[in-house]
């Protein structure tokens, strides 16, 4: 835990410095600063504002999963599907080597399943009704598997931090293109006028939509990375039947859409939607497990 933290401020303090340092050798800092614009309190602020966002929505990760879908945490299993759910995560996070996620258990008629938390060490792992009704033990321990290694790879933490990233980059972008309409083009000679807050919602907007797509790109790879790591604990095999399950199911209802990237699959899209996809085609997970020696 102290550990990620650590590399939260550190990684706060890096994004500060390269902000800095650039817009310095630049040679925009000391013109923006003649303008009346601290261009260091906007770094700082941004920073802060894009990090904590990241950072409290981890923090809560576990609690708010817990409650949009409604997840009864297994704490006495109460039948023999419980206690076999709770012996292979306890299995796998052994071999993964992390401390023992919660292992929970939702009602939903979709066949899907999530990890979220804080850390590896303080995790949450949980599959729908629907998941334990259509997959056989072979599929449903390839599924578990892919979880625990969202949290061995520590994906839960990586993405906050690409979050943060992204979210200081477009809040710095979008409230210097809000200052260089209302002074340069609109002439204003307050301190911020109509122009700067109407033009930096605009670019927020903007900015944010294409900074999602950076977001969804890095949600792909960890996918093929969880794939990976659950043919490495449950069997190539496994995973592929499990995926080739899923796929047989497409079309059915899937998570809600804050928690779409922490799922088994997500939806399908073609063209421009594929970039703003948090998984890759079930057809491509399937053949980049197939190409695995």
């Amino acid at each position: 835990m102290f550990k990620r933290i650590t590399l939260f401020i550190i990684t706060n303090l890096a994004i500060v410095f390269v902000l800095s340092a650039v817009v310095n050798l630049l040679g925009v800092g000391p013109k923006l600063n003649q303008q009346g614009i601290d261009m260091t309190s906007l770094i700082v602020f941004a920073a802060v504002f894009g990090f904590g966002g990241s950072l409290i929505s981890l923090a809560i990760s576990k609690w708010s999963a817990k409650r949009m879908t409604g997840a009864r945490v297994i704490v006495s299993p109460s039948s023999e599907v419980e206690a076999w759910l709770v012996e292979v995560v306890r299995r796998q996070a052994l071999k993964a080597g992390i401390n023992m996620p919660e292992v929970a258990i939702y009602d939903a008629p979709d066949v899907n399943a999530f990890a979220t938390g804080m850390n590896r060490n303080n995790a949450l792992v949980a599959v729908s009704t629907g998941l334990l009704r259509a997959m056989d033990k072979g599929e449903a321990e390839a599924v578990l598997a892919h979880e625990v290694s969202h949290v061995a790879n520590g994906d839960m933490i990586t993405l906050a931090l690409i979050q943060g990233v992204v979210n200081t980059f477009v809040i710095v972008a979008s409230r210097l293109v809000g200052y260089f309409v209302d002074r340069v083009i609109l002439k204003s000679e307050r301190e911020h006028g109509p122009g700067f807050f109407i033009t930096s919602m605009i670019a927020q907007m903007v900015f944010g939509l294409l900074a999602s797509i950076i977001v969804c790109w890095f949600s792909r790879q960890r996918e093929f990375r969880a794939d990976a790591g659950s043919a490495a604990l449950a069997g190539r095999d496994k995973m592929v039947a499990a995926l080739e399950r899923l796929r047989m199911t497409a079309g059915q209802p899937h998570l809600p859409d804050q928690m779409a990237a922490f799922g088994i699959s997500g939806t399908v899209g073609g063209g421009l939607k594929r970039l703003f996809m948090t998984h890759p085609p079930l057809e491509e997970r399937i053949e980049a497990l197939r190409r695995m020696g």
